[in-house]
């Protein structure tokens, strides 16, 4: 599914109030990421996301509880998105390629200029990378037991195998974009998976 047909499913059983609600929150999105990649996270202000939007302080933050939630929106929340995803892989597909197909439900859910937009600000700010690395904790508790399960009985302690497969996959996902994007990002977000997809099969070639 594609972001497109992701926001048409979503639209589809949203009221008149949920799609303006909606259409406000993206509005102000593009406004402050905009804003943020020309200033930089940490010097542009929640003041000058407002002015520029149009909105009120009041009305922005019923919008986002924080600056960071601008950019990572409910991205910390994907975890169950990707664990349901996982799940439905089959048990005996390599764990590599099982992680790669779920992950790529992130892809499906985005608009791909913001991906591209997001990757940049969190290369380049110290308190985004601290929030993406708290995202990646979330979903590494979230997805390890599955990849345990999968990976059936070991002489490993409990659940040290999960969590040393996510954690690695997670890793392996940010060294494709920080590679992606010191090479000039330019081939949007379809290259920007084939970095993934590449380094993924490094992993899943090496064991």
């Amino acid at each position: 599914m594609t972001a497109h047909q992701e926001r048409l499913r979503r639209s589809a059983g949203e009221s008149m109030w949920e799609r303006t609600r909606r259409r406000v929150r993206e509005e102000v999105l593009d406004v402050a990421l905009e804003l943020f990649l020309e200033q930089g996270f940490e010097e542009t202000t929640v003041d000058q996301v407002v002015d520029a939007a149009g909105i009120s302080k009041r009305s922005f933050f019923r919008y986002f509880g924080t600056k960071e939630d601008i950019v990572f929106g409910d991205l910390a929340e994907q975890g169950p998105v990707i664990l349901d995803a996982l799940r439905a892989r089959p048990d005996e597909e390599p764990i590599w390629d099982a992680l790669r197909h779920a992950f790529l439900v992130l892809s499906a859910r985005a608009e791909p200029q913001r991906g591209i937009a997001i990757a940049r600000l969190i290369a380049t700010s110290p308190s985004l990378r601290a929030a993406h690395l708290e995202k990646h904790l979330r979903w590494q508790e979230q997805l390890a037991p599955e990849v345990e399960r999968r990976l059936g009985d070991s002489d490993a302690p409990p659940g040290l195998r999960g969590q040393v497969i996510v954690a690695t996959a997670l890793a392996c996902l940010d060294t494709a974009t920080t590679s992606w994007l010191e090479r000039g990002g330019q081939g949007g977000i379809e290259e920007l998976e084939q970095y993934c997809d590449q380094a993924l099969a490094a992993l899943r070639n090496s064991f």
